[in-house]
């Protein structure tokens, strides 16, 4: 198991106790087969699990971001409750989100919040097996204008594939959690 912070300790307990599952087989999004999932909308959408995401994100995070975002569901409560704990402890941060699809009526576009061109930011996501979230987001909120310095993941089953591309594009990757931290299996079978 990794050594790490109290806070990321909150959030891995919180993660094990309520978006854990074992009673596989699963399918991801990425289109493998695992007898293990994590639902973590059972922690980032829980009051107390949302402290935890934010007080582990808020460790790691870049002092130069202004906004962090990603691939809407995913990401949406992590930037979210990331920013309105930020602002009580001095640091103004804005969320934002990325549609699948663009809408065609309203103001329209993928990009989504308080954000614009130049703006320095982190794109988040909840669990990350291949990267395929995470790579979306990025290329939308480049071709927007944003400046993105910093990608982070609650958890990292990609067994280091989503850090090495990540270091391809220059951009710092920091996964908080992992399958061994999780006391689960991430092997061809796991």
């Amino acid at each position: 198991m990794s050594v790490f912070s109290d806070r990321r300790r909150v959030l891995l307990e919180h993660l094990r106790s309520h978006s854990l599952r074992t009673d596989g087989p699963f399918v991801l999004r990425s289109g493998v087969t695992t007898s293990w999932y994590l639902d973590a909308r059972q922690t980032t959408f829980d009051g107390a699990g949302s402290r935890a995401v934010a007080d582990a994100v808020l460790e790691v995070l870049d002092e130069r971001v202004e906004a962090l975002g990603g691939m809407t569901m995913g990401a949406d409560p992590i930037a979210v409750a990331t920013a309105a704990v930020a602002l009580p402890r001095g640091r103004a941060l804005r969320a934002f989100s990325i549609r699948k699809e663009a809408k065609d009526h309203g103001a329209g576009g993928r990009l989504v919040g308080p954000v614009g061109p130049e703006d320095v930011v982190a794109v988040v996501e909840d669990t990350t097996t291949t990267g395929g979230a995470l790579f979306e987001a990025i290329e939308v909120a480049l071709a927007s204008g944003l400046q993105i310095v910093q990608a982070i993941a609650l958890v990292d089953r990609s067994a280091g594939v989503v850090r090495e591309r990540m270091a391809d594009v220059g951009i710092k990757y920091e996964p908080l959690l992992t399958p061994g931290d999780l006391g689960v299996d991430d092997g061809p079978d796991g």
